[in-house]
Order: C-alpha cells, then structure tokens, then sequence
C-alpha cells in the first residue's frame, strides 16, 4: 500500500505544470491519506 500510494504522488507530482497546481495536488493527496486513515480507524 506505501509503494503504490508513492508512486502515485510521484506520478502525481510529475504531472503538475505550475507550483500551485503540484498544492492543490498535494492538498489533494493529503485528504486522500487523511480519510484512509479515518476509515481504518473506524474499521471500514
């Protein structure tokens, strides 16, 4: 799960074409983790 989520944020990141596209990217992965967690927690 580590490898695959890294390698999406690396794709993810190579794909933005200004600094505040790779932000919003990143604000993005941030939420996707945030939630992943929170549903692990829950246990759902």
């Amino acid at each position: 799960m580590k490898h695959l989520m890294l390698v999406a944020i690396c794709l993810t990141l190579a794909a933005c074409a200004t600094i505040e596209g790779a932000g919003r990217d990143m604000q993005n992965a941030g939420a996707a983790v945030s939630d992943e967690a929170r549903r692990a927690q829950v246990g759902g």
